[in-house]
């Protein structure tokens, strides 16, 4: 898959994860699409590594649950490490 189409799966995936995800995450929508860029990346590698099955095709449904998934994770670790700073500075 080129750059510019995982980068796009990355920013689709962001997108549906934060409107999977209940509650409002910091950062923005901006942030949410960068992170889901990078939770695309972390689905590319644990599905590589556990299922054996990389992020290749672009219309391939396991690419976009691996994708959309990571994302998820991507975001909820995000939420956790964002809600201990805000604490910690009230």
């Amino acid at each position: 898959m080129s750059f510019l189409a995982f980068l796009i799966l990355g920013l689709i995936a962001g997108a549906i994860a934060k409107l999977i995800l209940p509650g409002k995450q910091a950062g923005g929508w901006f942030i949410t699409l960068l992170l889901g860029v990078v939770g695309a990346l972390l689905g590319g590698w644990l599905g590589s590594l556990i299922l054996n099955r990389p992020l290749t095709e672009f219309w391939d449904l396991g690419t976009w649950l691996l994708a959309i998934g990571g994302s998820i994770i991507v975001l909820l670790i995000w939420g956790l490490v964002t809600r201990g700073s805000r604490n910690t500075a009230a």
